[in-house]
């Protein structure tokens, strides 16, 4: 009815394949709401082609092709405000903090973070650990 044929989709893979698979659907579709009267077989021609964009939103940067993903750069920038946070209580109580960011399989957020931050220690999927991690951790700690 209101004519839609162009669809901006900004998201990570399940929001990109659900368009994928709703640009598919769209000529069915759009049959369906013809058949029960939800629009006219002109509204439906007038529509019946669907252009779709999609861009790449999401915190981990792991998309090729592109500089930095969309959400990459408000999470980290929340990220540095919690690190922040608790660099004054870590200082003033002579504490370790472990902080756990989100990425899945993607370390970019964890190493970014402990380059700006300046931290001692990061895991990140790209290069698991050595086996003996935990000694040498707690090594460092106690030093």
């Amino acid at each position: 009815k209101r004519g839609i044929t162009n669809l901006c989709v900004i998201g990570g893979d399940g929001s990109l394949t659900g368009a994928d698979t709703f640009r598919a659907e769209w000529s069915s579709l759009l049959a369906e709401l013809v058949k029960v009267g939800g629009i006219t077989a002109e509204e439906a021609k007038r529509s019946s082609h669907l252009n779709i964009v999609g861009m790449v939103g999401s915190i981990d940067n792991d998309f090729c092709g592109t500089d930095m993903t969309i959400g990459t750069d408000s999470a980290l920038h929340r990220i540095m405000e919690i690190v922040d946070a608790i660099t004054t209580t870590a200082q003033s109580h002579q504490r370790t903090f472990v902080l756990e960011v989100m990425g899945r399989h993607c370390g970019y957020l964890a190493l970014i973070t402990a380059l700006a931050c300046g931290a001692d220690w990061v895991f990140i999927p790209e290069s698991p650990p050595e086996d003996d991690w935990e000694d040498h951790l707690c090594r460092r700690l106690t030093e």
